[in-house]
């Protein structure tokens, strides 16, 4: 593996799947392909669970790590080309080129800001630093996706229920927010169920909020969120700003909201959301407490789906 910008890097969904249910059993196996390599983090914005958890996937293999963020430990880092750098100190060009020369691995958080949907969508800045980058990149959320969140949560399924054998019915709703957010995880979620014949997979979500066609080849859509929900194994809530109408919330109301009440149609469906989430906002508090509620998994899952990612590309170095 050269680089992880996508599922498109990913040779075989099962097989990376499994490798990382095994990989969890055993995680500190392959130690001996990490001693001395450093893996460099950079985050253009927060982070929580990427952090901490490609922190920890990297020590499981016995790599050095340092971290960056962008906004209070560097230099402000001018984006475009061929500007006069009055209020920047520090190009993108020489930054990514720098950075790549500290480390064996670079891996980056580069969220969109929801201004410019051509220029988002195109992933111009993450094109940058894959082409300024002297080293393999791994995508930590771009503007259109979240790779590793989703793999996590394939694993997250994998382990709960027999998707290898059966059928199960995965279902991603849209839920309401009081802030317009990016689609990656909606995008990369898509990208990957599809990839899993076992999976019978629906995105319910309001008029509006239909997702870039890309990521919506193959898949079934539905404006009637209880309808959908109806003998689903799995429920999985998030949201997302139009793309329509881009970066805009067109939905004010809360009738979207995951509660008990939408929770009794499912087949007795494990919670799933990527966090952070708003509590009484996208779901009520019964339902993320509830004993069905598999999000700490996924959050455990980051470990080894970031684990996977480094040792296949540590590999091939």
């Amino acid at each position: 593996m050269k680089n992880f910008f996508s599922i498109k890097d990913v040779v075989n969904v099962y097989d990376i799947i499994k490798e990382s249910i095994l990989l969890k059993k055993n995680p500190y196996n392959f130690q001996n392909i990490g001693r001395n390599r450093t893996i460099g983090l950079v985050f253009f914005n927060p982070s929580l669970r990427t952090r901490i958890s490609c922190q920890k996937a990297a020590f499981n293999l016995g790599c050095n790590v340092w971290t960056l963020d962008i906004k209070n430990d560097s230099w402000k880092i001018e984006m475009h080309d061929g500007g006069i750098m009055k209020d920047t100190q520090e190009h993108i060009k020489e930054a990514i080129s720098v950075m790549s020369i500290y480390c064996d691995i670079l891996a980056v958080r580069a969220l969109p800001n929801l201004l410019d949907k051509n220029y988002d969508y195109k992933e111009i800045l993450f094109k940058k630093i894959l082409y300024y980058s002297k080293v393999p990149v791994v995508n930590l959320e771009s503007a259109t996706l979240h790779p590793l969140q989703s793999l996590a949560d394939v694993i997250t399924i994998a382990e709960h229920s027999s998707f290898f054998k059966k059928k199960s019915k995965v279902v991603l709703s849209w839920a309401p927010h009081v802030n317009p957010l990016p689609h990656s995880v909606a995008n990369s979620f898509s990208q990957w169920i599809t990839k899993i014949r076992e999976l019978d997979f629906i995105i319910t979500y309001p008029n509006g909020y239909d997702l870039h066609k890309k990521f919506l080849h193959g898949v079934k859509i539905s404006n009637n969120q209880n309808e959908s929900f109806k003998n689903a194994d799995f429920i999985y809530a998030k949201n997302w700003s139009s793309y329509l109408y881009y970066g805009k919330i067109i939905v004010h109301d809360f009738k979207w909201m995951i509660n008990q009440e939408k929770m009794k149609l499912t087949n007795n469906a494990k919670f799933m959301h990527c966090l952070p989430v708003r509590r009484n906002i996208v779901v009520e508090d019964s339902v993320l407490n509830s004993k069905n509620s598999i999000v700490l998994e996924q959050s455990k899952n980051r470990i080894y789906a970031a684990q996977i990612i480094f040792l296949k590309i540590l590999q091939s170095l």
